[in-house]
């Protein structure tokens, strides 16, 4: 998927949410901000996305500023994501249903272009995120017992 191996991930939204669809948007970002993704100084943690008058924008992203640049930019603005009409509408549809949320799930690029994977979310409950937990400790408890039957 991602050609660089610099690429951004959002653990916490898997732990966070049921992700039902993913996107592949575009980033607008200016030339100092694609410098510092390349750099891998950027950071999903918090960060959500939107719809407002027909545009997807994403907020809370921060991506540090390059050290060599001369633009004072805002480190955590919000930046528009490019996404085709259709898709804006059918997000925009199920967001406005109660519980779903658009979050960010990695930054990486593709043919020299910044993407950011988007997944279209349900918010899961306390309950939902222990018996998440529960099961990863399970299964991660067989795999040391197998390993150590091979030995």
């Amino acid at each position: 998927m991602a050609d660089n191996k610099a690429s951004i991930s959002n653990k916490q939204a898997y732990r966070d949410f049921y992700i039902e669809k993913t996107y592949e948007a575009g980033l607008e970002l200016f030339g100092s901000e694609v410098k510092s993704i390349r750099e891998g100084k950027a950071n999903l943690k918090g960060s959500f996305a939107r719809v407002e008058r027909g545009e997807v924008l994403l907020y809370g992203m921060h991506i540090t500023p390059y050290k060599f640049s001369r633009e004072d930019t805002d480190p955590i603005r919000a930046r528009k994501l490019l996404l085709h009409k259709k898709e804006i509408r059918y997000i925009e549809e199920k967001l406005t249903q109660k519980g779903y949320a658009l979050v960010p799930l990695k930054v990486y690029f593709k043919r020299s272009y910044a993407k950011v994977e988007i997944g279209l979310g349900r918010g899961k409950k306390l309950y939902d995120k222990r018996e998440a937990l529960k099961e990863k400790q399970a299964k991660r408890e067989v795999e040391r017992a197998l390993r150590h039957k091979h030995r």
